[in-house]
């Protein structure tokens, strides 16, 4: 053990002994210790939040909204796993959602409680970067003693949070973590770059998004009347009409269609669009607010989607599986299908949740905010049907999803 090491153990053991006088820990790990001994927690306590189940893993996964950019996160790190350390990304709460790392350093973690699903965070087994990073909102790095729970004093970590500049607001966590013997001051530098990097990533992406937005939304709003904004979901503008769009729209968090009031643009009404919304406000012009958007699902050859609205139509090639979850979420209603559900509607096995949540993943970047989640549904301002061909046996040929022989008949 390193002298600095030794001196940080000395400092642990004299402050969470009761004990006054001589130095003190970095002011984030006091801060970080106040608030875990604050929640009862003692430091020779063990985990006191059990791992998630695996259903409930694989939804946050799915959920997360992090999955993309596992990838690239661990190729920027990747000079760490070769060098013995263990790469982790966490969501908000601090439950670990992926790690990656050499077998010997995940034994190392397993005999930590550092599993897939467990929780990181104060209060929860004690002070570490995942936590303390998150609770900051900025990178940190914490060495072997500066951990409060006694069982982590081996062990080193340092993350940062991973922040979407596009919504301002933080999705979770990059952490490199391993024994703290191993770990070099410089990691917590490029743990910090790695999570720059997937934030100027993720504005690109974003940025993307928003074009393929206006590229839908202008032949349609080109004859409207009135006053119109085209949004992504966090509110960004993509095309107006009729008034001096400002710069973002704040919009409902449950919004699903149908009329709103919006801060300082006041009564509107929603209608979706492929990968956002139609926002038509209230004034001359404007249509009848109680128009109802409609959703056709064409079996009839070639799947697709035809949505309309009053501002007119757009339509969408689907893949067969896409089509098949559609056809079932149609047939729902409005209570939709949890994964399971869909799992036995697509394959009439309820254990393919992880299949099925990665399929209605790319399907909503399709559609956008015509899917809802928890459960998966339309939204409730959508009037939803198929068509299917004129023998309806011929509905998707070479599908044997079930739901599909139910629309067989």
């Amino acid at each position: 053990m390193g002298e600095a090491e030794s001196d940080l153990h000395r400092v642990r053991e004299r402050v969470l002994g009761g004990r006054t006088g001589g130095s003190v820990p970095r002011r984030e790990v006091a801060a970080s210790w106040r608030r875990v001994a604050a929640c009862g927690l003692d430091p020779g306590a063990e985990p006191a939040v059990a791992p998630l189940a695996e259903d409930e893993l694989e939804r946050r996964r799915a959920t997360s909204g992090l999955a993309p950019m596992v990838p690239r996160l661990v190729a920027a790190l990747s000079s760490v796993v070769d060098a013995g350390q263990l790469v982790v990304v966490a969501d908000t709460d601090g439950r670990v959602l992926w790690r990656v790392g050499s077998p010997g350093v995940r034994r190392l973690a397993d005999s930590l409680g550092f599993v897939g699903g467990s929780a990181w965070t104060e209060g929860n087994v004690g002070t570490n970067a995942i936590g303390t990073s998150l609770v900051m909102g900025e990178g940190v790095q914490i060495r072997g003693p500066e951990h409060f729970v006694e069982s982590h004093t081996r062990w080193g970590c340092a993350a940062a949070p991973l922040v979407d500049p596009w919504e301002g607001r933080t999705i979770g966590v990059v952490d490199v973590s391993g024994p703290s013997r191993g770990m070099h001051p410089a990691e917590l530098a490029l743990v910090e770059m790695a999570a720059r990097l997937t934030s100027m990533e993720i504005l690109e992406e974003r940025r993307a998004a928003l074009d393929r937005l206006r590229a839908h939304a202008a032949p349609l709003m080109a004859g409207m009347r009135g006053e119109a904004l085209a949004v992504d979901p966090a509110g960004h503008i993509a095309a107006a009409v009729g008034l001096q769009a400002p710069e973002r729209v704040r919009l409902p968090a449950d919004l699903s269609g149908g009329t709103v009031w919006l801060p300082r643009l006041g009564a509107a009404t929603a209608e979706p669009l492929p990968g956002g919304w139609l926002l038509r406000l209230a004034g001359a012009g404007r249509d009848d607010p109680d128009a109802t958007t409609t959703l056709t699902l064409d079996l009839g050859g070639t799947p697709r989607v035809t949505v309309t609205g009053s501002h007119g139509s757009w339509t969408q090639t689907l893949t067969p599986r896409h089509a098949e979850i559609l056809a079932a979420l149609v047939l729902a209603g409005p209570t939709g299908r949890r994964a399971a559900d869909l799992a036995e509607d697509l394959f009439d096995d309820a254990t393919r949740v992880v299949t099925v949540r990665a399929e209605v993943s790319r399907l909503r970047k399709a559609l956008g905010s015509l899917l809802l989640t928890q459960p998966y549904r339309l939204s409730p301002a959508v009037r939803a049907r198929v068509v299917l061909p004129g023998d309806p046996r011929a509905t998707l040929p070479g599908s044997s999803a079930p739901v599909v022989t139910t629309l067989r008949g």
